[in-house]
């Protein structure tokens, strides 16, 4: 029973970090990357659609991204979503790709940028806490239940606080990484 309590402890801390993993790749550090375009939706045929679903995206240039459209007719809806987005992106296009030259950031975007991704990486310590505090319900259900001893339930907590750890020590090391990354001139 403990085993079990514990596995899905560490698998939901695991899809937890792997989130905010995500999260950090669709912030904007100084190279270009496809990645910041995953919030864009393109209206195609009526449907709200991920870009990455109607178009081939590369990075031929550190600070260019290139959209091929599958189909010609969605240039002007791949760009118009582009404009629309908060990104502050300006596409062009020439009948065959949309072409997304990135600016340089600046020291002020820099340090806003930093601070999103620190507040994502809150995000992501405090879901880690909350399949902690989850975990322990269940030991001490279990202990009520009969399913486990005392003894049990102390050594599967004490298990449970180093996977929180772990987990949270692991946010921390991808937030320095990423803090880095942006704040490379």
């Amino acid at each position: 029973m403990k085993d079990e309590i514990i596995t899905k402890c560490r698998h939901h801390m695991e899809r937890t970090v792997e989130e905010v993993k995500h999260h950090f790749s669709t912030v904007r550090a100084g190279k270009a990357s496809p990645a910041i375009l995953d919030p864009i939706r393109v209206d195609y045929y009526g449907t709200p659609t991920p870009l990455n679903q109607v178009a081939n995206l590369s990075c031929p240039e550190p600070r260019l991204i290139l959209i091929q459209p599958w189909e010609r007719k969605l240039i002007s809806a791949i760009e118009k979503a582009i404009q629309n987005s908060d990104l502050n992106l300006n596409p062009s296009n020439d009948g065959m790709v949309v072409r997304v030259p990135l600016p340089e950031l600046s020291e002020e975007r820099r340090k806003e940028l930093v601070k999103q991704v620190h507040k994502l990486a809150e995000e992501g310590r405090v879901a880690v806490r909350n399949v902690r505090r989850d975990a322990n319900e269940h030991l001490k259900k279990a202990l009520k239940g009969g399913d486990i001893s005392e003894d049990d339930e102390k050594r599967a907590e004490k298990d449970v606080q180093e996977l929180t750890d772990s987990h949270i020590k692991k946010i921390d090391d991808l937030t320095k990484l990423k803090e880095t990354d942006i704040l490379a001139v």
